[in-house]
């Protein structure tokens, strides 16, 4: 990851990243930190993977918390959240990044257990993470405004046939999840957008069982490369930030120009 600043920011409130303890979800935490929320660290399995994302943040003069739970349980979801406030005080951000690709499929092959866990983590997650936060940050619930951010893909507009439509299908219903709730909660002090991540070099491909894809991929990309997980976190970091202030319902393109 790159360097993280050493002096901290005012504080911006409580954020919630789900999934943050790789990858994606690691690199937000971190940038989010310099800018001065105090960062929950979800995870589900990895806990020494969080603690590392954690002493980080805490390294860099940041404040950063980890908790396990599965955005796919709707107790556990309760509990994260819950968490966040009795931390740090009333949650202002939430990031969704926590994803599976459910392995690679044609859809007529596609398995009952991965097309259930894929819309349980990719889809429902999103909504109960979200809805918990709105709860907590909208006026209509007497919050003080705050601001979502959806780590979706391009997969949602390409398809992804031959490998993962029913991941790309997913990612899909989290950006109509952006648009929708976007315009609901437009008047409540809640602003909510999303990243379409393109090509990025993490472990999720060698979870899907194709750890070769990013080099075959490659050539695919105008820009004849893949991303990094920090610069999926420097758009994720504008759209939090009070930069972004007029700026909801959008997908915002993080790809290469693919």
């Amino acid at each position: 990851m790159a360097a993280v600043l050493s002096r901290v920011v005012e504080p911006l409130g409580t954020l919630v990243v789900t999934g943050g303890s790789r990858g994606i979800g690691a690199a937000i935490c971190v940038a989010a930190a310099a800018d001065g929320w105090d960062v929950v660290v979800d995870f589900v399995r990895d806990e020494s993977a969080a603690a590392v994302v954690v002493d980080r943040i805490e390294a860099a003069g940041g404040r950063a918390l980890a908790v396990r739970a599965d955005v796919a349980d709707p107790d556990d979801v309760r509990r994260l959240v819950d968490s966040a406030a009795q931390w740090r005080g009333p949650l202002r951000g939430l990031v969704n990044n926590a994803g599976i690709t459910g392995g690679q499929a044609r859809v007529d092959q596609l398995g009952e257990e991965a097309l259930t866990e894929v819309l349980a983590t990719n889809v429902a997650g999103p909504f109960r993470c979200a809805g918990e936060a709105v709860r907590r940050m909208s006026t209509r619930y007497g919050g003080t405004g705050g601001a979502i951010v959806n780590v979706s893909s391009r997969a949602a507009r390409l398809g992804s046939p031959g490998e993962w439509v029913h991941y790309a299908a997913s990612k899909a219903a989290l950006d109509t999840l952006t648009v929708g709730l976007a315009r609901e909660v437009a008047t409540e002090g809640v602003r909510v957008n999303a990243v379409a991540v393109g090509l990025v070099d993490t472990e999720l491909h060698a979870a899907a069982g194709d750890p070769g894809r990013p080099d075959r991929m490659r050539p695919t990309i105008p820009m004849q490369r893949s991303g990094t997980p920090e610069e999926v976190a420097e758009a994720v970091r504008w759209l939090l930030s009070p930069a972004a202030s007029y700026t909801t319902g959008t997908i915002l393109a993080v790809s290469g120009g693919r």
